[in-house]
């Protein structure tokens, strides 16, 4: 992949992507109709990725390498200019849970990312980026959603996500959008390697109030944490501090309902969902 910023003063994934394009478009003696015909896309939609004015979907990148024969290249840009949309904070959690053999969470007050539809994931963006172009929610949602084929793996990591009963009970994007997330996640517990259990309201305080916590576990026993709490988050690696979030953790799973109990109380929440999206 060559980088350089002949056109750019700083060569990104998006600038690099469009250069390439154009490259192999006119090497190939192409006009931008004339690929958008063999590719089955608009020509102003090819003209605006040329540009670096937006990035292409999965589907067209796929299309552009499957014409030029490019080995995987445009889905390979388009993933990077997706993932340089992610704030620095949250690159090292996206990078590791790719390595990670156990991947154990607690959210305080949404459902955990990798157990999040496209529809909540999208409702819970779009209010946090007030002002953001579509397509840069798009991006987002796109990286997110990808980030859950590492459960696709020959060898899935085993995840143990444990929610606050405030992630159920907030109604993020409306009762049919809350409706298709936990049917989601009850499909998704119907794998041996993925378990989820609910704090409920009854227990009160806890050590986890107001955050929420990832720890990664890696095939030599290696452990780090990932504290996130509003626009910020931190890697955690000092042993010592991965003891006091792993006992954290500890806590707040004792105090959580079983894994049958706790599926239990997200039918009975699917259920309201139900009722209040029919009526």
């Amino acid at each position: 992949m060559e980088l350089n910023n002949e056109d750019d003063d700083r060569a990104t994934p998006r600038s690099v992507l469009g250069r390439r394009l154009r490259r192999l478009r006119e090497a190939a003696d192409l006009s931008q109709r004339a690929l958008a015909d063999k590719v089955g896309y608009p020509h102003t939609y090819l003209s605006r990725v040329e540009r670096g004015e937006q990035l292409p979907s999965e589907a067209l990148a796929e299309a552009l390498d499957a014409h030029f024969a490019t080995d995987g290249l445009f889905v390979e840009l388009l993933t990077m200019a997706q993932d340089s949309s992610i704030p620095d904070y949250g690159q090292a959690i996206v990078e590791n849970e790719r390595k990670a053999t156990r991947i154990q969470v607690f959210g305080s007050s949404l459902i955990p990312g990798l157990l999040q539809t496209e529809n909540y994931s999208r409702a819970l963006i779009r209010t946090s980026l007030p002002g953001e172009s579509e397509e840069r929610i798009n991006g987002r949602v796109a990286t997110r959603m990808r980030r859950k084929r590492v459960f696709d793996k020959a060898e899935s990591p085993f995840y143990w996500a444990i929610m606050d009963e405030a992630a159920l009970k907030r109604p993020i994007g409306g009762a049919a959008c809350m409706c298709g997330q936990i049917r989601h996640m009850l499909k998704a517990v119907e794998s041996p390697r993925i378990w989820v259990q609910v704090l409920p309201f009854t227990q009160g305080e806890h050590p986890l109030l107001g955050g929420s916590l990832s720890l990664l576990t890696f095939q030599n026993g290696a452990t780090i944490g990932y504290v996130e709490s509003f626009a910020s988050g931190q890697p955690v690696e000092s042993p010592g501090r991965i003891l006091e979030l792993t006992q954290r953790f500890d806590v707040a799973r004792s105090k959580a309902l079983p894994e049958r109990e706790s599926l239990d109380l997200i039918r009975g929440y699917l259920r309201e969902y139900e009722h209040e999206d029919d009526s």
